[in-house]
């Protein structure tokens, strides 16, 4: 496994993505970024500050940095303008300037969070992506796009901005609870379906070793995922175009995780709206239904949902026509050809998306079958 990986911007070199197995090498790389004269502030949440918050505490101060650390309840729940809110406020009264830096310590929603809070705060500072979930280290700390939610729409509001670093500690995937371990698998899948489709038969002959959280598979996971977006965000920083192709199953799947009340990990629903997008491909001779049924079934190894009980369809539609990937009030939906390619298709209608949602649902009259 590769140590290090950079991510370029525009061919020019824009940050490095660390791969180790614990903290002792980031006090150097803070010293690399110059953090020894800056203020840090690390962000984190309620059930991750107890576990790393002082460990990364420590090695920030060993590089000479001055620390304050800023927990917030964790949840998806919390992740709004009223945290940034009250971060904006922790900044201020802490006197942190332009030349200072955050640290996002924990999964997605801290990620995101406290990189919408780097990009607007004084029109912009720097932050240190630390993600330590399997969902954030294949995914949502690469590529620099952050947000919040909005009255709980998903990540209404946002902006591009990219980390300095993104470092990376393993061995935090050992720790995290299955439901949240499994929960990453789905972006991790969706990497190969859209791309790479040696990378996702890979996942499913290794789905074992992965189930049994074997530390180089996990490592091979991680780096490999992170590889493949690596190269669609280089070549599309701003979602001009096939970085679109990374919402793969996101469209019905955040209708899913706001129709639910956010009970469902983000991965889940991702999940979910994998398998609608497939049957969508399906339905438009895109897939055959063997593809559609083999790429189907294949989520349920790694504890993830293809069924999910009493949606309503007609609100899981109203819920994407509120999808900030609407253009011209067409949805961009990303469809699968075939396993490693995917597609953006504006054609989508109403009908193959109430189909696709009906596919995915289970009702008592289908318990009583």
């Amino acid at each position: 496994m590769e140590e290090r990986m950079t991510v370029s911007y525009g061919k020019k070199p824009c940050y490095d993505i660390v791969f180790e197995k614990d903290f002792s090498s980031l006090t150097e790389e803070l010293e690399r970024l110059g953090c020894g004269s800056r203020k840090i502030c690390i962000v984190t949440d309620s059930h991750v500050a107890p576990l790393y918050a002082q460990e990364v505490r420590e090695a920030a101060e060993r590089s000479g940095g001055t620390v304050e650390i800023f927990v917030f309840p964790a949840g998806e729940e919390n992740k709004n303008l009223d945290t940034v809110r009250q971060l904006y406020t922790f900044l201020i009264e802490k006197h942190f300037d332009r030349k200072d830096c955050l640290i996002a310590l924990g999964g997605g929603v801290t990620g995101d969070l406290t990189g919408f809070t780097a990009a607007t705060y004084l029109r912009g500072i720097d932050f240190i992506q630390i993600p330590t979930t399997l969902l954030a280290q294949v995914d949502s700390s690469i590529g620099g796009k952050t947000g919040v939610d909005f009255d709980g729409y998903k990540n209404m509001v946002g902006a591009f901005h990219m980390p300095v670093l993104v470092y990376m500690n393993l061995n935090t995937l050992t720790t995290l609870e299955d439901r949240q371990y499994y929960s990453g698998f789905a972006e991790a899948m969706k990497a190969g379906l859209i791309r790479d489709a040696k990378y996702y038969e890979w996942l499913i002959t290794n789905m074992y070793e992965i189930c049994d959280r074997q530390p180089d598979i996990m490592a091979e996971t991680v780096r490999r995922s992170c590889d493949i977006k690596r190269k669609i965000v280089e070549a599309d920083p701003t979602e001009k175009g096939d970085r679109a192709l990374l919402n793969l199953g996101h469209t019905i799947g955040h209708a899913i995780e706001k129709a639910k009340g956010f009970k469902l990990t983000h991965g889940e629903c991702v999940a979910l709206g994998c398998v609608a997008a497939a049957f969508i491909s399906w339905k438009k001779d895109l897939l055959s239904m063997e593809e559609y049924y083999e790429l189907r079934d294949m989520f349920v190894p790694f504890g993830l949902p293809i069924t999910v009980d009493d949606l309503d369809p007609g609100q899981i539609l109203e819920l994407t026509r509120s999808d900030k990937k609407r253009e011209a009030g067409r949805i961009k939906f990303v469809l699968l050809t075939k396993i490693g390619k995917a597609v953006l298709d504006t054609t989508v209608t109403d009908e193959e998306i109430l189909a696709a949602v009906n596919e995915i649902n289970f009702t008592e009259s289908d318990a009583n079958e």
